[in-house]
């Protein structure tokens, strides 16, 4: 029985065959072998919600899954939002309102708060700061975070 496991996932719209070691985080095979470094580690544990991706549409811990549970699926990493010169609506009311400080939970934030802009267009102050509950930032003190929610779903709207 062989250690390696092929597997085939689409990470921002590219199709990837990889053969990897069971036991190869998500978080890792995005970071390692796709040097998509967005995506960033932090606790290790699923606390923090640093590396935060969308897995099929949905916010998921990628270091608590495998790679090999990707098999088959697709997975968006920050990479995929915006770039520089064209900027995801979320990423510029970020910068706009201050919500990044020293940046490392931001990738987080952000792939936690698509798919809930997209469900809630028009958020209360409340469901903001239910949504970003599962995300540790230990610089802004949340509130320019909730600015740029605030902020980007007023942009997503118009």
């Amino acid at each position: 029985m062989s250690d390696q496991h092929t597997i085939i996932v689409t990470v921002n719209g590219t199709p990837y065959e990889r053969t990897v070691e069971p036991r190869l985080l998500l978080s890792d095979f995005l970071r390692h072998d796709l040097s998509l470094t967005g995506t960033h580690v932090g606790c290790e544990h699923g606390v923090c919600g640093a590396c935060t991706v969308l897995f099929d549409g949905q916010p998921v811990r990628s270091c608590l899954m495998f790679a090999v549970q990707a098999d088959g699926h697709e997975v968006l990493t920050v990479e995929a939002l915006g770039t520089p010169e064209n900027l995801h609506p979320l990423q510029e009311a970020f910068q706009e309102a201050h919500g990044v400080q020293c940046g490392f939970c931001t990738p987080g934030f952000l792939m936690t708060l698509v798919p809930f802009l997209e469900e809630n267009p028009n958020p209360t102050e409340q469901d903001i700061r239910h949504a970003i509950s599962g995300n540790l930032c230990r610089c802004t003190g949340y509130q320019h975070i909730v600015d740029a929610v605030r902020l980007a779903s007023e942009k997503m709207r118009a």
